[in-house]
């Protein structure tokens, strides 16, 4: 395609940093310190960048190297640099035998900006009138003015030589006014001395500087641990943030160091209580921690430079991600290579999980055996920024826009929560023991401050209600982060915070019970912080009810100490009488700031019937529940307890996510809380406590079998009496109904079968459940108490005598159920970039599966990742891969583990609506390499295998 081209400005001087309108045409990354361009009219528009500029004859003039999105305008970039740099290459290639090989282009730097300012402008600055007509006499003709130092970079060949305003006169005696005379200057002197004469305010100077090779300060490895990439300081970045080129740089915080609050482009200066000014420092700390270790970490913003912020780093206790990795640019091949950053030896690698998060920070509180706060204290932001730096993974199915990076952004009532890019926490205050006392002495003298604490807590709480004082030491604040790598379920955020009240305590053993909008999925980093002892410690999440909107998670009391495992203790429990209409109930939680907050209410609706729709990305929602409704509470972000006068739990007051649609396209999350009755808590802690007949699980170091639960896997929901006698339900069913429930007055509707459930071709949409085994059923509790039932029989089938009512006839089947366990999702894969596992009941909930095999289900995709590159989207299984079938994850890895790097693969996906669908995608092993996170219930860690990845060997036979 040809377009005439109209030449509106001869020559535009533009520099890389002038971010506020550069950055709008080409960007902030190139190695110039300076250029001219060519501006025309020629109205290209992105995407163009690189193309050739030809004239009339065909001979390409220029390059295209930009425009201006609002009007006509573009810049093309000279190729006398261009020209130079590919007479290198052919050199590179004439030298070759067959192959093109790696071949270095001097390229040489005062870390130093100049500016092209006219002449009026430099008298200002002070150049002498003789200056300027000798210069104007050296120049060629049409001359508009020299090159005026903006800034130098600290710590290079110019710092404290060179200072802005300074106007360039003569670089190794010649007169330079232009920088392409410079450029080809320093390329050519690479580390060698030039001389340079400059006017400073009308004093003439010269100074002699030694040319630094520009590839030198240019990074050519990084460090990717946890999901982070950090890396030296390049001068690109250095000059753009006036620091020091070689400093340790976060490009992206990924896990470890976003969970902290540690931004994108900060420095770190101190790790560990260790300084840190190379990246190889960096690596030497890591190597010496263990997995679960909390250390400090101090950095800079180029926001706020002159004060570091302080951090508390938490090191992954689980192996969310690969070991840590030294990524180094291979120039023969145009690849980065990876290799271990650490050594076999090292305590990340060869140390187990420290169960009680002691790092270097910990151990010196233990060593003191002092009462210390290990809160943070960290603001809410939306730092949008931060938030799509961290975000790579996507559940959208075909848009692919920047806007979709932010998909996951909290709105108003949400539980998720960004960390501010400035925000730094409080600093941990040790008190100061003396080494020398004895463990009694400071034991005592701990017990003495914890005691001051408690009178002085109890005297400000004197206005407080029974009820809150009592069940105050029971309550737990959780703070959950979710791996970007391990988002599954369709969770819909990587950050939630709530609270929970403790169920069970121990001496080995204690057992939290909070809402599954807190602790969504077991695959995430649990914190908890109690309100009865200021410390925080980690939780393992150990049962998610299928069902019910609750989670257990679990936790060591000897991490509490002597001290915080004896005023921590459980809430007393009360499960019968269930609440009724008009009772008085005391609803209690916990602020941000760890107190106890409480307001006396009124039930008025001990029984409401949720109804929540699916997500646009299906997740848990809770269905099958009769939830606890008041009269006045303290807003949808606070959940709690909600307890008698005599401070004895009777629900918990949970947080709901829903998703509210408006129109075809728009949707929002949002959260409502409402009250999960005691009852269903219970049973589960009771077979825990007592030895359910379950898998067995490791809790701190014991295993502990862990219970079933039978379920009926349909959605029902309640219809009125009045409303089913419509549908011809016989008078005699509708007065034993009324019989067996006066209060409720309804009758169960089946909504849907769960998809591979053994309901699903029993029971229809519609169906009326009129009684089991006989005896007449209004509420989802008791089809709960009849599975309940099941189990207690020795000679039970796992069938259900229903009786249902179906158009106007009554009809009796035998409808089976599942045993689901509490785990949920414990394995998943990635695959070319993609997140695939088991469909997640939310998912079998929409009642479909495809024919050819369900087991491969895509949750997410990397941004990047060849099923990015190729449109393989979530929310849809891979059904066949090269004409092999792939039912179940199993067979999805037996498959993928033949295919080789390189290879184009045809893959099958039949999506959530039913479409099939076939594309080929090219796998890359390199950058991409199939992995898979299975959770070990005899270590109780999530442990990831590599299952096929290249070689460094195999990489250059198949490249080179």
């Amino acid at each position: 395609m040809r377009a005439a081209v109209v030449v509106v400005v001869s020559w535009a001087s533009k520099i890389l940093n002038d971010e506020d309108d550069y950055n709008t045409f080409i960007g902030d990354t190139s190695y110039q310190e300076g250029l001219f361009l060519i501006c025309a009219a020629s109205g290209t528009k992105g995407g163009s960048s690189g193309s050739p500029v030809i004239d009339w004859k065909g001979r390409a003039v220029a390059l295209n190297a930009g425009s201006k999105s609002s009007s006509a305008s573009a810049f093309f970039l000279p190729l006398e640099r261009v020209v130079r740099a590919l007479q290198f290459l052919q050199k590179g290639r004439d030298s070759s035998a067959s192959n093109w090989v790696a071949v270095n282009i001097p390229r040489g730097t005062l870390q130093v900006t100049f500016l092209h300012k006219g002449f009026d402008e430099t008298r200002r600055l002070g150049l002498h009138s003789e200056t300027e007509q000798m210069v104007r006499h050296a120049s060629p003709p049409g001359e508009t003015g020299m090159l005026v130092v903006d800034s130098v970079v600290p710590g290079g060949p110019a710092h404290k030589h060179l200072e802005p305003g300074d106007v360039l006169v003569r670089m190794n005696g010649e007169v330079t006014t232009q920088f392409l005379k410079m450029e080809t200057l320093l390329d050519g002197s690479v580390d060698q001395t030039i001389e340079m004469q400059i006017e400073r305010g009308g004093t003439a100077l010269t100074v002699n500087l030694r040319v630094q090779d520009l590839h030198s300060i240019t990074p050519d490895y990084f460090l990717e641990v946890s999901g982070a990439v950090i890396q030296p300081l390049s001068y690109q970045q250095a000059r753009n943030f006036r620091f020091h080129c070689g400093l340790v740089y976060v490009t992206e915080p990924g896990y470890m160091l976003f969970r902290a609050g540690v931004p994108r482009h900060a420095i770190i200066k101190k790790f560990a209580g260790e300084e840190i000014s190379r990246l190889e420092e960096l690596v030497s700390v890591i190597s010496k921690l263990s997995r679960g270790a909390r250390v400090p970490l101090e950095y800079i913003s180029y926001m706020d430079r002159h004060r570091r912020k302080s951090v508390l780093v938490t090191v992954d206790r689980h192996e969310w991600y690969a070991p840590p990795q030294i990524y180094t640019r291979d120039d023969s091949t145009g690849l980065w290579t990876a290799k271990p950053a650490l050594p076999p030896e090292s305590v990340f690698l060869s140390a187990g999980i420290n169960h009680h998060g002691e790092g270097l920070l910990n151990q010196a509180v233990v060593s003191n055996t002092c009462v210390t706060n290990m809160m943070e204290d960290r603001p809410q932001d939306n730092n949008h920024e931060l938030a799509d730096g961290l975000t790579v993974m996507e559940t959208s199915q075909e848009n692919v826009s920047e806007e979709t990076q932010a998909h996951d952004e909290p709105d108003v009532g949400t539980k998720k929560r960004r960390i501010e890019e400035d925000s730094s926490t409080d600093g941990i205050v040790i008190a100061d023991c003396s080494l020398h006392e004895s463990t009694e002495e400071k034991l005592e003298n701990v017990r003495t401050t914890l005691n001051a604490v408690l009178r002085d807590n109890h005297g400000a709480a004197a206005n407080a209600s029974i009820s809150e004082r009592v069940i105050e030491p029971t309550l737990v604040m959780f703070e959950v982060h979710v791996p970007p790598s391990c988002m599954l379920d369709g969770v819909h955020s990587q950050h939630f915070f709530g609270t929970g009240v403790i169920v069970y305590h121990s001496q080995f053993m204690g057992l939290v019970a909070v809402d599954k909008n807190t602790v969504a999925i077991s695959v995430s980093d649990v914190m908890l912080s109690f309100a009865a002892f200021p410390m925080e410690i980690p939780g393992e999440v150990i049962f998610l009810h299928p069902v019910h909107n609750y989670a257990l998670v679990a936790y060591d009391p000897s991490a509490l100490g002597s001290i915080g495992s004896s005023v921590v203790r459980a809430a007393e429990l009360l499960p019968e009488p269930t609440l009724r209409r008009g009772d008085s109930v005391y609803l209690v939680g916990l602020s941000r700031s760890l107190q106890a907050t409480s307001r006396k209410s009124i039930v008025t609706n001990p029984c409401a019937a949720l109804n929540i729709g699916s997500a646009d990305c299906p997740r848990y929602r809770a269905t099958n529940m009769e939830v606890i409704e008041l009269d006045t509470d303290f807003g949808s972000t606070f959940s709690g307890v909600l307890t008698d006068e005599h401070g004895r739990v009777q629900a918990i007051w949970g947080s709901f996510s829903t998703q509210l649609k408006f129109g075809c396209t728009t949707s929002e999350d949002h959260q409502f809380v409402r009250g999960i009755p005691i009852y269903a808590i219970s049973q589960v802690l009771d077979q825990i406590i007592s030895g359910a007949k379950g898998p067995p699980l490791l809790i701190n170091g014991i295993k502990r079998p862990m219970p079933l639960v039978r379920i009926l896997e349909v959605e029902l929901y309640p219809t009125l009496l009045s409303k089913a006698r419509s549908f011809g339900l016989s008078n005699d069913w509708v007065q034993a109904l009324v019989k067996k429930d006066p209060i409720r007055r309804q009758v169960l509707r089946v909504k849907g079968c769960l998809a591979g459930s053994k309901a699903e071709n029993l029971l229809e949409q519609g169906d009326m459940v009129l009684a089991i085994n006989k005896e007449p059923i209004t509420c989802f509790r008791d089809i709960e108490n009849a599975c309940q039932a099941l189990d207690m029989c020795d000679d039970n089938d796992g069938k259900l005598n229903m009786t249902i009512f179906r158009q106007g006839c009554e009809i009796e089947l035998l409808v089976g159920t599942d045993v689901r366990d509490g785990n949920g999702t414990t394995r998943v894969i990635n695959w070319c970039g993609s997140i695939v596992q088991d469909p997640h009941p939310a998912v079998r909930a929409l009642g479909f599966l495809p024919e050819e095999g369900h087991g491969v289900y895509v949750a997410r995709w990397c941004h990047g990742s060849p099923v990015h590159r190729y449109g393989l989207y979530a929310l849809q299984w891979i059904v066949e891969i090269n004409g092999k079938l792939t039912p179940n994850l199993d067979a999805f890895v037996e498959v993928t583990k033949e295919l080789g790097h390189g290879e184009f693969v045809r893959v099958r996906t039949v999506h959530l609506n039913g479409k099939p669908r076939v594309l080929s995608l090219k796998q890359d092993l390199h950058y991409w390499p199939t992995w898979e996170l299975r959770f070990d219930p005899e270590t109780a860690t999530w442990r990831r295998r590599t299952i096929k990845a290249l070689d460094c060997c195999s990489l250059h036979e198949n490249d080179v």
